[in-house]
């Protein structure tokens, strides 16, 4: 991701608001939804790639203007989620996120689902079931 050449005027001068600072808000608003498991690196970067909290900017990809942003997210959700519902919410998350912190008009949020996560979180105190002990 590049910063944006582009600049907004003011009183005092001009604010710049990087791409990695639009893609950082945006992953972090994603990964808060309920039924989101994790960013994707995205096709490039493998459907197994799933990436933790700490690369928020992973699975990510911004065009940021002078006034407006379109965002792209690469999610895996959590099986039993249903997946337009977590979208949407995505969707409305990463919106209000990126306009109120940045004051750009989020044009287009595209959520692209690379995977279902299929595993059970299990109880701290049971143990795995396994042949060999």
């Amino acid at each position: 991701m590049t910063v944006s050449e582009e600049y907004i005027p003011t009183e005092l001068g001009n604010i710049k608001i990087a791409d990695d600072v639009v893609a950082i808000i945006a992953g972090l608003a994603a990964t808060e939804v309920e039924g989101v498991v994790g960013m994707s690196g995205g096709i490039a970067g493998g459907i197994a790639d799933i990436l933790g909290k700490r690369n928020l900017s992973k699975g990510v990809k911004v065009e940021v203007g002078d006034q407006q942003a379109s965002i792209d997210l690469y999610i895996i959700v959590k099986f039993g989620a249903r997946i337009p519902d977590v979208a949407w919410s995505i969707q409305e998350k990463v919106k209000q996120a990126i306009e109120s912190m940045t004051g750009l008009e989020a044009v287009s949020v595209n959520v692209h689902v690379q995977g279902v996560n299929f595993e059970v979180a299990r109880d701290e105190g049971e143990e795995e079931d396994s042949r060999v002990r």
